[in-house]
């Protein structure tokens, strides 16, 4: 099979409708202080062909479920309506602001800023949904945004800014973008690179932004064939990762060379004297053969930036396949004990099930050095893991995981809604209809976030 087949097959393949579904039946008990919507995006192509789809770059379909007093109210999925899908549905374009290097489909997150719900790809503006799923406009924050910007902003839990990095190919650069609580953009750092590189994400601290510059790099000649994703691996550019006051310039970031890699997903961030710690996946390669963006066996690690000693320090903290990261985000930035991530289950790494696709749930304990794991059973797999607390005032693991699974035997998906201190069965279950493909990330939006 090949790699653009490989992801056309199975829970990866696309669903053919937009579904609402109000009679949702439950396993378990909601919990009753839940109020919001969990919403989640990802690729689902019209119509992909099969010699040339990457799943990266599939048009942007949200799946959302409406949690209140104890239970579903409805279960929505909704494409997002980029120019393709609107003339695919022969609909009228969405307005339009000013910014990206091109439309995108709102395919990689999903999150709540300044009061609006906003789907993004990176390098494009993000679109503003309804609390339905519909889509309103694109977003630029006020501008310029020439780079659009990316599918991973940092929200920092004492300012309520929202922090994001944009990049481009014609004149290699990192943008680091801050927005204020209003959703006003209030300040642009441009940082001149040596080469077209691609940033997935960034890392926040109290004062400093975490930068890649890594070895995944634009390719022309790709981009000329018509490639949906022209990025080439290219280890021989060498490999660093940036230290940027977050009132600095350019020309105060420090750079520190690494082992070549690539890095998707930080988990978080946090200073420790003039040292910065960062928990985050690390593949040992991304697209280096046929496209595939991602290594056999990506591990969670720790490492340790010192700029005076122009070194990085790192460990590993789990090695057995894993991505995914996500913690207790009212942390960003700030020291942190406990972190969620999927990986396949160890189940499997016992050889015993033979090929049944299964995936575990991991809680790590980065202070206690400590990982436990949630096996789904048979059949389930696993999309990212949200943490959502049980309050403003409650501990960083007194909460909820949530998130998609896909259930094989019975062909269709469930949001599955997770104890994280006793990390045992879920406490709920709720079935949807449908499938809903595997996707990318998503969050956990209250009401009172659209306030």
């Amino acid at each position: 099979m090949t790699a653009a087949a490989k992801y056309l097959d199975g829970n990866f393949a696309p669903v053919a409708a937009e579904v609402t579904a109000t009679d949702l039946e439950v396993t378990g008990a909601v919990p009753p202080g839940l109020a919001g919507r969990y919403i989640r995006t990802g690729p689902n192509p019209f119509a992909a062909q099969v010699d040339t789809y990457h799943w990266f770059a599939g048009d942007g379909m949200v799946h959302g479920v409406d949690l209140h007093g104890g239970r579903p109210r409805w279960y929505r999925n909704r494409w997002v309506r980029s120019p393709e899908a609107s003339a695919h549905f022969d609909e009228p374009p969405v307005p339009r602001e000013d910014g990206g290097w091109y439309a995108g489909s709102g395919n990689t997150n999903v999150f709540a800023h300044a009061g609006r719900i906003l789907a993004v790809t990176e390098g494009s503006l993000p679109y503003e949904l309804t609390g339905d799923l519909d889509t309103v406009a694109t977003r630029n924050f006020g501008g310029p945004l020439p780079g659009g910007i990316n599918a991973h902003p940092k929200f920092d839990p004492s300012t309520g800014e929202m922090h994001v990095m944009s990049y481009g190919f014609d004149n290699p650069a990192l943008r680091y973008h801050v927005m204020d609580p209003a959703g006003e953009l209030v300040s642009t750092v441009d940082i001149d690179l040596p080469a077209p590189v691609m940033l997935h994400d960034m890392g926040l601290t109290a004062s400093r932004v975490v930068l890649f510059d890594l070895p995944v790099l634009f390719d022309l000649e790709l981009a000329l064939q018509g490639v949906a994703l022209p990025f080439r691996w290219r280890p021989d550019n060498g490999a660093r990762v940036g230290l940027l006051p977050r009132d600095g310039t350019a020309s105060d970031a420090v750079w520190i060379d690494v082992e070549p890699c690539f890095v998707y997903h930080p988990l978080n961030a946090f200073d420790d004297g003039d040292r910065v710690v960062i928990d985050l996946v690390v593949h040992d390669h991304a697209f280096a053969e046929d496209g595939e963006p991602v290594s056999d066996r990506p591990r969670l690690e720790r490492w340790t930036i010192d700029p005076r000693a122009r070194e990085v320090l790192t460990e590993t903290v789990d090695d057995r396949g894993t991505e995914f990261p996500r913690g207790d985000e009212r942390l960003t930035g700030s020291r942190h004990r406990y972190g969620f991530t999927i990986g396949q289950s160890s189940v499997l790494d016992l050889g015993a099930l033979g090929d049944d696709p299964r995936t575990a749930i991991r809680k790590h304990d980065l202070v206690g050095g400590t990982t436990v794991e949630m096996d789904l059973g048979p059949g389930c797999i696993a999309s990212e893991m949200v943490f959502v607390p049980a309050d403003s005032a409650a501990g960083e693991d007194d909460g909820w995981l949530m998130g998609y699974v896909y259930d094989a035997t019975r062909g269709a998906s469930d949001l599955v809604i997770i104890d994280a201190h006793d990390f045992g069965q879920p406490v709920a279950t709720v079935h949807l209809p449908v499938r809903v493909p595997q996707g990318f990330h998503g969050n956990w939006i209250p009401d009172s976030a659209l306030a």
